[in-house]
């Protein structure tokens, strides 16, 4: 029975790295998006002569959205490889990012909430910009999920910190 469940337990463990192909998925989303920020970036400037201040603004913005979402792909295929998968061996690496040397699980769903609402917020005031074009309807929903995304980023960080403090109580009274 013992080699049973310690087969059963190497088993699971292993099973993390059915995460990796995910990852890779990923990876490839990015070079998506490279594209896409290359195709905006030529328009950009090949159009710039012919284009409106509002409508380089929106290009821009969306270019800035782009980056932002790149960012955000880089941090859940690094910190949840890093996280949930196996370490990086970076040691060393002039490279390596600074917030990878103390990421948790905590700290990546704060950072990933951040992300979110950055993201939202550059999206928002592409909105705001286009909104004589876009029904009030469209303007008020997206509204409603930024402020949704800023409340839900409030409650994990501060769900977080409790989470946090409580690990620091329980340490502390174990010594």
């Amino acid at each position: 029975m013992q080699k049973t469940v310690k087969a059963l337990e190497h088993f699971i463990f292993w099973s993390r790295w059915l995460q990796a192909p995910l990852y890779l998925g990923l990876i490839a989303a990015q070079g998506v998006y490279v594209y896409q920020f290359m195709h905006e970036l030529m328009i950009l400037v090949t159009k710039a002569g012919s284009l409106s201040e509002t409508e380089v603004m929106l290009i821009v913005l969306g270019l800035i959205d782009v980056v932002m979402i790149a960012n955000l792909l880089i941090m859940v295929i690094i910190g949840g490889y890093e996280t949930f998968v196996s370490k990086l061996d970076l040691e060393g690496n002039p490279d390596q990012p600074e917030w990878l040397s103390h990421v948790n699980a905590g700290v990546l769903k704060v950072k990933l909430a951040v992300a979110l609402i950055s993201i939202s917020s550059i999206h928002l005031l592409r909105t705001f910009i286009n909104a004589p074009q876009m029904e009030d309807r469209v303007v008020v929903i997206q509204v409603a999920i930024h402020v949704s995304f800023l409340i839900s980023a409030i409650a994990i960080a501060w769900t977080d910190k409790i989470m946090m403090q409580t690990l620091a109580i329980s340490s502390h009274t174990k010594h």
